[in-house]
């Protein structure tokens, strides 16, 4: 009887212990699919920002520094990227807030290639953070 108990525990203890090791692969994939995602977009729409409007200015370095304004929004989303990744549940509710904002301010939801292309990732991004802080949560 009691070797009976016993091996019912070690089952149950197996089961959560598989459950724990899914929800640890699972958070782990969220984690850093998000950050690397996340850093690559800011990096991109930062470069693109940049870039794109120094021509009007004359170019080269000089045109880059007077169209610095231009690429401030995705300058601060990086600082907001360094938030999400020391605190997840504070950056993930941030880049959400930015997903949703950008539909607005950037007006995305004119275009769907826009949509697409900037608030979406974001959002997504977001939610991804939010979950994996969540499962992580969950596990202690």
């Amino acid at each position: 009887m009691i070797k009976l108990i016993k091996l019912k525990i070690n089952c149950a203890t197996e089961q959560v212990n598989n459950k724990v090791k899914n929800n640890t692969k699972i958070t782990k994939y969220l984690r850093y699919t998000s950050r690397i995602a996340l850093v690559t977009i800011t990096t991109f729409w930062f470069i693109f920002a940049l870039l794109s409007g120094s021509e009007k200015f004359g170019g080269g370095i000089k045109g880059l520094l007077l169209n610095i304004p231009n690429a401030l929004p995705w300058l601060l989303l990086f600082a907001v990227v360094y938030v999400a990744w020391k605190w997840e549940f504070i950056g993930g509710l941030a880049i959400t807030l930015i997903g949703l904002f950008t539909i607005f301010f950037f007006q995305t939801y004119k275009s769907l290639i826009t949509l697409l292309g900037i608030s979406l990732p974001l959002l997504i991004i977001g939610v991804f953070l939010l979950l994996s802080w969540q499962l992580t949560k969950g596990e202690k």
